[in-house]
């Protein structure tokens, strides 16, 4: 089958490669300009441009597509069967939505509609979910409402963390749409109810507020690393919290009291949580009975 194939971050890649290896020919891949990075604000390719090089596939890289009138009429121009489309970043207007032969496919990483939006995989985690899974669907002017081809759901533990429900996702996308494409299923309109939204992530979404019970700090916690990351300060210092534990015991300290020397601390509504691992500004992350025979933080200390 004749396709183009559009996405940019590492959840997208698994499906590029499947895609290849099944026989598909695939007619250029989009994906996001190269950005300044890293030291010295290098232009860095993203995941996706990586890996279409490495397949020896042709790139394109638009900065936009809305109003873009040459880059809609190359897109018709390569006469597709169907558009893969998984995590592209960028929103694709009316005639390239109608090219393809069979429309474009999104790949999208929830069990829609609900969680619809730039998020899905940090937003189960966070709202406590104990299943999310991957939604293949034809693509239409909305977001994310598109009519329905394919979905699969997977568990969400009380230890999973946002990478390896990422991963998991990514490889089963990249399974299901090998399927949607071969099997042409019937395309079925999304419930009207039920519908949720996952806003994009900011960095202030990872600042932790220790009035919160214990439960949700933790997810919080496993939702949010490795990006945006979560936060507290102690005095003048910013401290990442890149694991955490809820703990069945109550306390009735105040919210972000420092309760031990084994890193307890009090949240919200009497509950406690453990601090795992840590990591200060320009230092490497340490598991915490390491990082506190190097740092002062005692018994009675307030996290904020």
């Amino acid at each position: 089958m004749r396709l183009a194939f559009m996405g940019s971050p590492d959840f997208a890649v698994p499906a590029l490669e499947a895609l290849h290896a099944a026989g598909h020919e695939i007619a250029a891949v989009y994906c996001q300009p190269p950005k300044p990075a890293h030291r010295g604000r290098r232009e860095t390719t993203c995941p996706v441009h990586r890996a279409a090089e490495a397949l020896a596939l042709p790139v394109r890289t638009p900065a936009r597509l809305r109003g873009n009138a040459a880059e809609c009429a190359a897109f018709a121009a390569l006469g597709l069967d169907a558009a893969v489309v998984a995590a592209y970043g960028l929103i694709l207007p009316a005639p390239m939505l109608a090219a393809p032969r069979r429309g474009c496919l999104n790949i999208h990483a929830s069990l829609l509609p609900r969680w619809r939006g730039a998020a899905p995989i940090q937003a189960a985690i966070l709202a406590g979910d104990d299943r999310t899974g991957v939604t293949i669907m034809r693509m239409d002017e909305g977001l994310d409402t598109g009519p329905m081809l394919l979905a699969e759901a997977v568990p969400i533990g009380p230890e999973t963390t946002a990478t390896a429900l990422h991963d998991r996702l990514a490889a089963l996308g990249a399974r299901l749409i090998l399927r949607a494409l071969a099997e042409d299923p019937p395309a079925v309109p999304q419930p009207t109810e039920g519908v949720t939204y996952a806003p994009k992530l900011t960095r202030e979404d990872g600042r932790i507020d220790w009035t919160r019970d214990a439960s949700a700090i933790d997810r919080q916690v496993r939702a949010l690393n490795p990006w945006p990351g979560t936060f507290c300060r102690h005095g003048d210092e910013t401290l990442k919290v890149l694991e955490a534990a809820p703990l069945a015991e109550r306390t009735g300290a105040p919210p972000g009291t420092v309760l031990d020397r084994e890193g307890r601390v009090a949240c919200g509504a009497g509950t406690a949580l453990r601090l795992l691992r840590l990591q200060r500004p320009g230092r490497a992350a340490q598991e915490i009975g390491a990082f506190l025979r190097g740092y002062p933080l005692v018994p009675g200390d307030r996290l904020a």
